[in-house]
């Protein structure tokens, strides 16, 4: 590993402390590299996440030709990842990104029944246990600056040690994931040394425009005035739902968010509370006109389909792909984050969306609600240590239910009848030695 660092210029944050080891340190020690003005680093990660299931009892699996179970026998998952972080500074003001990443994986039932509570973030949709090298992220970004005071960037993974102005304009453009610059992991903690599972990344209601990895292209505009900033983003969606060959029509089918933040002191504690609203604008069904185009004709099923679905051969239920056409979906959430301890903070996440058409790049919740808190070790003599706990909620609108209830599918759910879950996480990471610990429990009931 080249290097592993998490920085933040707080007094609070949740990083890893000097002592740190990585490469580009190495080079700064042996005067090779200036860390406080960087013009190029590159760093690189390995990550491995394992994940299991016992076997239970199902009242049902894949009823009448659905697809979409948890399966019931005892199972093993894993996702192993290497990636490598290269920027450079081509001109002043300038910055450019490049970010090549092998993944290999096995996913529990291949993502299906989870839903909102799939374990592992960097488990990806089209994804096998044959590795698989791609690239994640390339692009460029342009800072404006507009005075104000010194804001210092300390070098890492997708940013040059650098000090920027507190007020200033950042434009980037190429390919990445939107999570990169909007609704980032609470107190700027590494996702890979955190919480794994998909509710804690971001929103697990927020349908951001993406292909299966999780990527796209686009550009973000990012406005910082001292403790405030304003982003925007603009970014391709998939041309089919969940899948990774992207539509560049970017003026007829897109995805556009926008993110107001403000951060803040509480009894001298850091803190900061995000308000995000996303539009997208896709080629998407809704799930009142997958079910009226069944009913006025049956032989409009899954299995009659010409057309994309996700391989469902129920013949008495509606399918979405005879309800795509240019849909517009949208959603608001909150984020907060707040410090109450010396390296102790809580946070919270919640969403609502319209919940009228299916997912097309996320997961497949309308309604959601995420809460924890977050621990470095500093307390117990390593502070290389981060722990925490955290509990999420999810929830599907009605129409989504009556869709499901009458056998059709959504991108990870739908096999006949409907069940509620509910999942609770705590996670440990010690950055040095390597090493992950994850404790899940997830109890499900019939509605």
């Amino acid at each position: 590993m080249l290097a592993s660092a998490l920085a933040s210029a707080q007094s609070d944050a949740l990083s890893a402390n000097d002592e740190q080891p990585s490469f580009m340190k190495m080079l700064a020690e042996h005067g090779k590299h200036n860390l406080e003005d960087e013009t190029w680093n590159a760093y690189g990660q390995f990550t491995y996440i394992s994940g299991w299931k016992p076997a239970f009892r199902a009242l049902y699996t894949n009823a009448n030709g659905s697809a979409n179970s948890l399966l019931p026998i005892r199972e093993r998952s894993f996702t192993g990842t290497a990636t490598l972080y290269a920027g450079v500074q081509p001109w002043k003001g300038a910055e450019v990104y490049a970010v090549p990443e092998l993944l290999s994986e096995r996913p529990l039932s291949q993502l299906k029944g989870l839903g909102g509570a799939i374990q592992d973030f960097e488990l990806q949709k089209s994804g096998a246990e044959t590795p698989d090298i791609y690239l994640s992220r390339a692009y460029i970004k342009q800072i404006f600056g507009f005075g104000g005071h010194r804001v210092v960037k300390e070098s890492g993974q997708q940013q040059l040690g650098k000090a920027y102005d507190s007020r200033r304009l950042v434009v980037v453009a190429g390919k990445f994931s939107i999570l990169d610059f909007l609704d980032k992991n609470a107190f700027d903690v590494d996702p890979r040394q955190g919480f794994y599972s998909m509710a804690f990344m971001t929103y697990a209601a927020y349908d951001f425009a993406a292909d299966a990895r999780g990527y796209s292209w686009g550009a973000v505009s990012e406005l910082y005035w001292d403790d405030w900033a304003l982003r925007f983003g603009h970014m391709t969606p998939p041309k089919n739902p969940n899948q990774l060959p992207i539509d560049f029509r970017l003026f007829k089918f897109f995805g556009d968010q926008i993110e107001l933040e403000h951060d803040h002191q509480f009894h001298g504690r850091n803190g900061m509370v995000r308000l995000l609203g996303y539009r997208n604008r896709e080629n998407i069904g809704r799930f009142e006109d997958a079910i009226a185009a069944f009913r006025a004709n049956p032989q409009l099923n899954a299995t009659t389909c010409i057309g994309f679905n996700y391989g469902s051969n129920n013949a008495n239920a509606p399918d979405l792909c005879w309800a795509r056409k240019p849909n517009v979906k949208t959603g608001i959430g909150i984020f907060g984050e707040q410090y109450v301890a010396r390296d102790i903070g809580v946070f919270s996440r919640a969403m609502i969306s319209d919940g009228k058409t299916e997912v097309d790049a996320y997961t497949s919740t309308d309604r959601s609600l995420s809460l924890g808190m977050l621990a470095k070790g500093s307390s117990w003599s390593r502070p290389r240590d981060i722990t925490g706990i955290g509990i999420s909620f999810g929830w599907i609108s009605k129409a989504h239910v009556d869709y499901l209830q009458l056998g059709g599918i959504d991108g990870f759910v739908g096999d006949g009848r409907i069940m509620g879950n509910f999942k609770l996480w705590a996670t440990q990471r010690i950055v040095n030695p390597p090493a992950a610990f994850t404790l899940g429990f997830e109890g499900r009931q019939p509605e």
